[in-house]
């Protein structure tokens, strides 16, 4: 099933989308998770924790869940 993660603005850094999805603690584990770990978006798999997430990017992450970004 798909979570939805809601932004209030035009973009979300990948980064940043990691915490507010809960996936991580803080914003400093960004880095250190896209390493780990395949993170892809719209289907390409993408590492750039600068990554900008618009409404109706889908993030997938093997292991972790399935996430669609909608705006306000």
């Amino acid at each position: 099933m798909e979570k939805k993660v809601t932004i209030e603005t035009e973009y979300i850094p990948l980064g940043q989308f990691l915490k507010l999805a809960d996936i991580i603690q803080t914003g400093g584990m960004a880095k250190w998770f896209l390493s780990e770990h395949e993170v892809y978006v719209n289907g390409e798999l993408d590492q750039r924790r600068g990554r900008k997430l618009r409404a109706g990017d889908r993030v997938e992450i093997p292991g972790t869940g399935s996430f669609e970004i909608v705006g306000l």
